[in-house]
Order: structure tokens, then sequence, then C-alpha cells
């Protein structure tokens, strides 16, 4: 029988005078396996990981048992909580960017890691790190290693907090939404990589996710939260074959389906792009000269009408969002951007900014995008002001409106993003671009961090929201199942080139090019356990 490696009795979790969020938790991990920890946005899933080393706030009030090796990790002193943080037990965060530090090159990054628990310094951890590095996928580590968190992508910057997290062999890794921002191929390449260091290591993992096609492939037993507390357990077989609490039950039946409404014949032209091209130079020496360019788009082409939805799908760092911000002249460019008619692509800011009430962007991040010393209420209503819409008394119910249309309550105006799951955040987000009542919205990964059931509710929304308003949407995303629930249309991209595009089922069904061929595979192979 393998050792108890953390044990877990009757935790309760709450923060200042407020209700408990987490509610007599109980499980335990062995050594060498992986547990699942499942629910919705906001079910204590996050918290109760957070307890285990005591990384909540002061203003927590944890009370049970947490017993790692034997030591009570519940009112254990400074000197133990550093030594077991980081390097017996480590973590890998859901969000990526406020995890990294937007002032250290990546090798800082990892370096202050492993000497700080390893002691490893100089050529010696330089070697280690690129090693990490090359484990989670990032291509050419060595030449990346002065690069800052903000030159790499979304689902980059999370195979980085990976690599940081097994820098030092912890005994005990807790995943939570480890694959949230990472392309189905890399997605699998992880879940595989972290089952041969555990094979290899003897490590434990409590793995925290919202995708049970993950939970499915990778872990051992399960665990089901809803409303702080765990309502269903077991081998995780017999949970997927059997659930018997209503709520898993829902779990397991929500999934994107159907397809979007037709395009009617009729529809205007909302965005062409011709030839459009995000290049970046490379400069060295005292006068900066450029000595080449990073090709992070090359020539691409394609136009969206009225009441129609783009897909584009790819690797992370394929270009797919640097694509989106050169439509958005958000970055330059080159080639021809058409909005509503006009071409845009030598207009000044000045020129743009009435041109930026009808087309928003929901981002990947929302904690990043989300200023954390605004009210929901200012956050959703700021655009409002900015474009000028006069709205007067009538924001506030406004506000209100549009909260209640993306799930939330009209009761969270007065709370801050931090008090928010980061599904919630996400809906705030979604919430602030569709206020303004756009003609193009750019969505970004916008169900990445949404659990299940919301993704099913988000798509919906997003389709009635389309159907009411005649939107168009260029969707970005590395789910599949949500991209083919949602577009009309399919673009595939691969290291800054499109490599397909056509009508959505033509592309799934038939993909021509074999790597369209590999990202169909991961994604429907996992899909289906």
């Amino acid at each position: 029988m393998s050792e108890t490696i953390l044990s877990v009795t009757d935790l309760s979790v709450a923060f200042g005078r407020g209700n408990a969020v987490v509610r007599k938790v109980s499980f335990y991990i062995k050594a060498g396996e992986t547990v699942g920890l499942v629910g919705e946005s906001g079910s204590g899933k996050s918290v109760t990981a957070l307890s285990t080393v005591k990384l909540l706030p002061d203003s927590a009030h944890i009370s049970g048992s947490i017993i790692y090796r034997g030591t009570e990790m519940v009112g254990a002193d400074a000197k133990t909580l550093r030594r077991v943080r980081g390097n017996d037990i480590s973590f890998i965060f859901q969000e990526p960017m406020t995890s990294l530090n937007p002032l250290h090159k990546l090798e800082q990054q990892i370096g202050e890691s492993i000497a700080l628990h390893s002691g490893l310094t100089g050529a010696t951890a330089r070697d280690r790190i690129v090693d990490l590095l090359e484990k989670v996928g990032i291509r050419d580590p060595r030449s990346r290693l002065n690069d800052y968190p903000h030159q790499f992508s979304g689902g980059q910057r999370q195979r980085i907090m990976i690599a940081m997290a097994l820098a030092n062999g912890p005994d005990l890794l807790i995943a939570d939404e480890p694959t949230t921002a990472v392309d189905v191929t890399i997605q699998a390449q992880i879940l595989d990589l972290l089952a041969d260091i555990q094979k290899a290591e003897g490590m434990g993992m409590l793995f925290i996710t919202h995708d049970l096609a993950i939970v499915r492939k990778i872990a051992d037993r399960v665990y089901v939260m809803q409303g702080g507390e765990i309502v269903e357990s077991g081998p995780t077989a017999e949970i997927f074959a059997n659930p018997q609490h209503p709520y898993t039950q829902k779990l397991l039946a929500a999934e994107p389906t159907g397809r979007p409404d037709p395009v009617p014949a009729n529809s205007k032209p909302i965005l062409s792009a011709e030839k459009v091209r995000v290049w970046f130079p490379i400069r060295r020496g005292v006068m900066r000269r450029t000595v080449g360019h990073i090709k992070a788009v090359n020539e691409a082409s394609f136009d969206i009408r009225e009441s129609e939805t783009l897909g584009i799908v790819g690797e992370s760092g394929s270009g797919k969002t640097t694509l989106a911000l050169g439509i958005m002249r958000l970055v330059s460019s080159t080639g021809r951007i058409s909005f509503v008619g006009q071409d845009v692509q030598g207009w000044k800011n000045k020129q743009l900014r009435p041109l930026r009430k009808d087309m928003q962007m929901v981002f990947q991040d929302p904690y990043g995008s989300l200023s954390p010393r605004l009210t929901v209420e200012q956050i959703v209503a700021e655009g409002l002001g900015v474009h000028g819409v006069p709205v007067g008394k009538d924001a506030h119910q406004l506000v209100g409106d549009i909260l209640t249309e993306v799930g939330l309550t009209r009761d969270m105006m007065g709370r801050y993003p931090h008090e928010f799951s980061g599904g919630q955040r996400q809906r705030i987000a979604i919430a602030r671009a569709m206020i303004l009542r756009p003609k193009l919205v750019v969505l970004d990964e916008p169900t990445s961090a949404l659990d299940m059931t919301v993704q099913v509710q988000i798509v919906d929304l997003l389709r009635d929201l389309q159907r009411q308003h005649k939107l168009a949407y260029l969707f970005i995303s590395h789910d599949l199942k949500v991209v083919r629930a949602l577009s009309h249309k399919v673009l595939v991209m691969k290291q800054g080139d499109i490599v397909e595009q056509g009508v959505g089922d033509q592309v799934f069904d038939h993909p021509r090019t074999e790597y369209t061929k590999t990202l169909m595979k991961a994604a429907f192979d996992l899909a289906a356990g």
C-alpha cells in the first residue's frame, strides 16, 4: 500500500466574519496517485488547495486538520511553511500572468526557485532550466532565457509555470487548472509529462480542473465539490460510469453542442483582412539596428459578415492572438484591413477612437484585464463613459441587466474582481464588452477559465447575443468543441501561417492538412477518454 502523504480532515475556511466558503471537507492523497478535485467555479476547489500550505490571506479562518507526512499544517509556524512551500508541496496556478513577475526575465524567474531550494546557480542551473523548458514544450528555450513573460503567449506562460513547479522535484504537486490556457496537442503532452514524472518520482498530485475529460484521463480517484462541500467521491471509472449525486450527473452531461444559426444571405460585410502581416523587429547593438524579425503572422486573409463567427484555432504561439491584435490595430501590421467598409490600416489612434466602440475584445486572462481598484459596476460601465454613450441615470440599470445576461447577479455590482472566481471574472469581462453593443467582438479564449456547465451557458449566451444584435465574432480558442458549437467558418494557424480555412463542419469532419488532423485527433481522443 502506498503511503498517505496528505490527509485533510473536516477542513473549513471562512473569510472575516462571513460564512464558511469551504465546509467540513475531507480527502487524502497517497504517494504516486493522482486525485481529481472537480466542481464549478466558486465551489471552493482553489481555496481548499491553498489552505494546505496556508497561502490564503490573513483574513481567512482555517479549522480542521491538514497533515502532510505527519506534520500538522493548520497553525504551523512560518519556518515549517517555508520549508514545505515550493519544495515539498509545489503549485501550478490557474493564471500564469499574475504568478510571473513582469520585470524578471525567464531565467531569473525559474532560477530563483532552483537557487532557493536546491542551491544550484550559474551554468548548472541554466542547464536545468533549459531541460525543464524543453520538457514542457518551449521551442528553442536557450534563446528565450532573456525574454520577459509578456513576450510569451498565454499557453507558453502556463508551460513556464509548470516548469517552475517541477523545478525542485516536489513530493506533492497541486495543479490548479494547469492546462486551462494550453492548446489540445500541448495539453496531451503536459498530461503525459506529469504522468511520466509522477511515475519516476513517486509524486502525488492533486489535480483541480473543470474539464472532466482530463479528470477521466489522468485521475485515479475523484472528489466532486459543490458549494464548498464534497458531494461525491470514489474511483474515477466508477464515478464516470455510475454517478450518484445529481450535481455530478449534471457536470458529466454538460458539453457545448449544436451549431450556430445560419448567416442570413443579406448580411453586410463587417471585417475584411487581406495579406495582413505582423512581424516584430529584432534589434541589436548600441544603435538598435533591426537584424531580423519574429514572424508572428504571415499574410493572413479572411472576411467576416454580420451574424457570422470565424473561429481561429492552432497551438499556443501560432499567432492567433497576435493576428487579432493586428486586426484591432493594437499592434503594428501591414496589409489591408477594412472595417465596416472603411480601410482603417493607415488610420491614426485619433481617427480610430470613434470606431473602438464597435470593435470590442474579451481577453484571455480576466484578472489581468480587470482593474483591482474598481468595482464590478465601475468596470462594466467604464466603456459607456469613455465612448460617450448617453445613458445617465440608466447606467446602473444597464449594468445590472448585462450582468444578469452573462449569468451574474445585480448584488455583485459593488464587489471587486478579487472577490470572484476565475470563471466569474471572465463573465465580468464579457459583460464589459457586450454593454456597448459592438458590431465586432474578438473573443480570445473566453471560455478557457470556465467550468463545463458555464461554458454551455456562455456558448448559448453568445449565440443569443449574435442572433439579437447581428454581432460578428472573431473567436479564438483551443477548445475545439466550443469552436465547433459557435463557428460558421474555421481558420487553422501554425507558426504564423494559415494552413487551412473553410466552413466549420468541413474543416472538422474532413481536415485536409496533417496539422489539422493532429489537432482534431488530440482534441477528440481526449474527450473520448
